[in-house]
C-alpha cells in the first residue's frame, strides 16, 4: 500500500471546512470536542456517560435485530461485551445502498474495525466494538437504488415508498439475473434473507465483516425510540434545535465556511409503512407534509409519549439519537458528514450528550496489476493521475516529446523589435506609438496561433499515447470523480476475494489518501 503525498484539494472531493478540520485549524476547536487521535481516546472515555440500563436496552435490541440470521461469532461476542462498563464503540453510518453502493461504504467499515483493533492494543483494559448504523429510516430511494459494476449501471425499479429499510426486496431478483456472474453473497441476501432491505443489508455486512466483529444497529426500533421521547417533545414545543444549529452555522459562516445542512423548525418526520414525511407546525395544530394527516397539540404530545417510534429524526437530530443509544467514542464519516457534524456541537451541549470524536474515514484508490503496468509504461506515477485531463496531456507531451514548441524566445525577440519601432515612431510622430503597439499585439497573436498549431500537431503525433493515458484516467476516476464515489466493490472483489483483508492493513488514524497497489 502506498501513502500518497497528495494535497486534499487535488482530489476535488474535500470542502475547505473539512480540510481545515483535519489540519487542526484552531478556529474550529469550538465546533468539536476532541480531535480524533489514539491519545485522546482516554479523555473521551472519561467524558462518556453510559449506564447499565442503557447497555441492557441496546444489547436486547441488537439480539432481537439479529434473530433472523446466523450471526458471526465475533460479532455476537461484541454484542455481549456491550453489557460491560468498560466496552465502548466506534461508529459509522450509511444509507442502505443496493449491493453496498459505491466503494466508500466498504472503506468506512474498514476504518471503524481497524480503529477498534488499534485501540484494543493501546487500551487493553477496555473493549471496543465497531458499530455500523444503517440509515433505514431514510426515504431518498433514488440515492440508494443503483450501483455501477464494470461500467454498467444497475437500477432497482419498484413503486414502493417510505423508509427504504422497510421496503421489501421484490424486484431485485431482476438485477441478480443481469449480473455478468452470480455472486452467492447477494443471492442469499436479497432472495433468502431479505424480507426487507434492512434485513438484506444486515446479512451482507454480517457476512463481509462479522468475523471482524462488526455489529449492525438499526435505529428504526420501537424499544430504542423510547430514548428519544424527551427530544421529540422538545422539538414539538418549539424551534430550539433550529436556532442552536443556525447560531453555530452563522459562526462557521463568519469564519468563511459554507453550511452543509439546513435545520427546520421541527426536525422530525412522521414514519409509517409506505410514508416518511415532514411534521409541520401550523400554529394550533400539526400536519404531515403531502398528506391529510393532522394532529392537535394534545394529540401529537400523546403520540410522542405512547408511540415515539412513529417519529423519525432528520439529519439535525439523527446524530444525537445515535449517540444517545451507544457508548460511543468516535464517529467515522466522509467529508460531507464530518462537515455537518461540526454544525451540531451546540445541539449535543443542549441535551447534555457527549459529542464524539469526528474521525475521517479511509480513502483509497485501487489499482490492479494491468493498470499499474500501464502507469509505469507511460512513465507516470499514481500521484500524477489525480491531475486534470488537460494537465495530464501537458505532462505527457513534456515527458515524451523532444520537440520544444514554446515560443518564449520568439515573443521576447518580438518585444525587442517593437520596442525599437516604438522609439522610432515617437521620434517621427507620437501618434504612431499607439499604432505600433497595436501591431505588436497582432504580431504576438500570430505567434500564439502558430504555437497552438505546433501543439495540435504534436498532440496528433502522440495521439495514441495520450489516448491511453486519458483512458487510464477514466478507469481510475470514472465519470471524472473519485473511484470510491462511483465503482461498486464487486469491480475488484470478484477478481480479488482477499480485497478486504488488504484494505485492513491501512491505518485509520492516518488521514492521507492511500493507493492499494498489486503485490
Amino acid at each position: 500500500m502506498k501513502i500518497l503525498p497528495v494535497e486534499a484539494e487535488k482530489t476535488g472531493a474535500f470542502s475547505k471546512l473539512y480540510i481545515d478540520y483535519i489540519s487542526k485549524k484552531e478556529d474550529l476547536s469550538p465546533f468539536y470536542n476532541l480531535f480524533p487521535s489514539i491519545e485522546n481516546i482516554e479523555q473521551q472515555i472519561a467524558q462518556k456517560k453510559f449506564n447499565a440500563d442503557q447497555r441492557v436496552l441496546l444489547t436486547d435490541a441488537l439480539k432481537r435485530q439479529y434473530s433472523n440470521i446466523v450471526i458471526k461469532d465475533t460479532a455476537s461476542k461484541g454484542i455481549g461485551d456491550l453489557l460491560k462498563e468498560n466496552t465502548f464503540t466506534i461508529t459509522t453510518g450509511h444509507q442502505l445502498n443496493l449491493f453496498t453502493g459505491p466503494l466508500y461504504l466498504i472503506y468506512k467499515t474498514v476504518a471503524i474495525i481497524k480503529a477498534c483493533e488499534i485501540l484494543k492494543r493501546k487500551y487493553p483494559k477496555c473493549s471496543f466494538v465497531p458499530i455500523f448504523w444503517i440509515a433505514s429510516e431514510d426515504h431518498d430511494f433514488e440515492e440508494i437504488n443503483h450501483f455501477h459494476l464494470f461500467g454498467k449501471k444497475y437500477t432497482w425499479e419498484t413503486k414502493q415508498k417510505g423508509a427504504v429499510g422497510r421496503l421489501t426486496c421484490e424486484g431485485i431478483e431482476k438485477i441478480l439475473n443481469e449480473l455478468p456472474e452470480k455472486v452467492e453473497l447477494f443471492e442469499k441476501a436479497y432472495l433468502e434473507n431479505g424480507r426487507t432491505l434492512t434485513d438484506a443489508t444486515r446479512y451482507i455486512l454480517n457476512e463481509l465483516f462479522g468475523d471482524y466483529g462488526l455489529v449492525v444497529l438499526d435505529g428504526d426500533d420501537q424499544s430504542l425510540k423510547q430514548v428519544l421521547k424527551p427530544v421529540i417533545k422538545e422539538e414539538i414545543e418549539g424551534d430550539k434545535v433550529c436556532k442552536i444549529v443556525e447560531k453555530t452555522t452563522t459562526a462557521l459562516k463568519d469564519l468563511g465556511y459554507d453550511r452543509q445542512i439546513f435545520p427546520r423548525e421541527i426536525n422530525l418526520f412522521y414514519l409509517k409503512e409506505g410514508l416518511r414525511e415532514r411534521i409541520i407546525n401550523e400554529g394550533d395544530h400539526f400536519s404531515v407534509n403531502n398528506t391529510d394527516i393532522v394532529f392537535s397539540k394534545s394529540e401529537i404530545y400523546k403520540l410522542a409519549e405512547e408511540q415515539p417510534e412513529v417519529f423519525s429524526p432528520n439529519v439535525a437530530l439523527r446524530p444525537l439519537y445515535q449517540e444517545m443509544l451507544l457508548p460511543n467514542l468516535a464517529y467515522v464519516g466522509g467529508p460531507a458528514e464530518v462537515t455537518y457534524w461540526l454544525q451540531l456541537k451546540g445541539v449535543f451541549n443542549h441535551f447534555g450528550i457527549t459529542f464524539p470524536m469526528l474521525m475521517p474515514r479511509l480513502f483509497f484508490l485501487i489499482i490492479n496489476s494491468a493498470n499499474s503496468k500501464k502507469i509505469a509504461k507511460l512513465n507516470f506515477t499514481e500521484e500524477d493521475l489525480f491531475k486534470s485531463a488537460f494537465e495530464l496531456k501537458e505532462l505527457y507531451l513534456e515527458k515524451h516529446s523532444s520537440e520544444h514548441i514554446e515560443t518564449v524566445e520568439e515573443h521576447a525577440l518580438l518585444e525587442y523589435i517593437f520596442k525599437m519601432l516604438q522609439t522610432k515612431a515617437a521620434d517621427i510622430d507620437p501618434t504612431l506609438v499607439a499604432f505600433t503597439e497595436a501591431e505588436a499585439k497582432r504580431a504576438g497573436d500570430i505567434i500564439n496561433n502558430v504555437e497552438k498549431r505546433f501543439k495540435k500537431a504534436l498532440e496528433k503525433k502522440h495521439e495514441q499515447g495520450i489516448h491511453q493515458l486519458l483512458g487510464l484516467k477514466e478507469k481510475l476516476f470514472p465519470a471524472n470523480t473519485l473511484q470510491e464515489r462511483y465503482d461498486n466493490f464487486l469491480n475488484f472483489y470478484i477478481n480479488d476475494p482477499d480485497l478486504i483483508n488488504k484494505l485492513m492493513t491501512a491505518d485509520p488514524f492516518d488521514f492521507r489518501f492511500k493507493v492499494l497497489l498489486p503485490e
